[in-house]
C-alpha cells in the first residue's frame, strides 16, 4: 500500500514529513498528505536532522545508516529515505500514519 506520505521503492520506502523542533515530546504521526514529525532537539547546527534520522531508525526498526535526509535539510518540509524490507516498512508507515493496510 502507498500514501502520498509514503512510497514504496526497490530498497526502502520514502517518507514525506513536516518536522516541527523544539517541541515538548518526540512523536510521529499523519498530517495532510504527510507525516507530522515532533522532536525536542533544536534547529541548530543539524541537531534536529540528526535527532530526526534517530527517532525515524528506532520508529521503523532500523539502523541509523538506513534513514536518509533525501530534501529539506534547512526547511521543516523533509523527505526521507528508509532502507530496509519495503514490504515490513510499508506495514510500519501505515500503523503509524493511523491506516492499517
Amino acid at each position: 500500500m502507498t500514501s502520498a506520505a509514503w512510497a514504496e521503492t526497490d530498497d526502502g520506502i520514502t517518507l514525506a514529513l513536516r518536522v516541527t523542533p523544539r517541541s515538548s515530546r518526540e512523536s510521529i504521526g499523519p498530517g495532510t498528505d504527510m507525516f507530522v514529525v515532533r522532536l525536542r532537539a533544536p534547529p541548530v547546527d543539524g541537531a534536529a536532522n540528526k535527532a530526526l534520522v534517530a527517532f525515524l531508525a528506532k520508529s521503523f526498526g532500523v539502523a541509523k545508516r538506513d534513514v536518509t535526509l533525501l530534501s529539506g535539510e534547512t526547511g521543516r518540509l523533509k523527505r526521507v529515505a528508509v532502507s530496509g524490507d519495503t514490504q515490513a516498512l510499508a506495514s510500519v508507515a501505515a500503523s503509524l500514519y493511523g491506516s492499517e493496510s
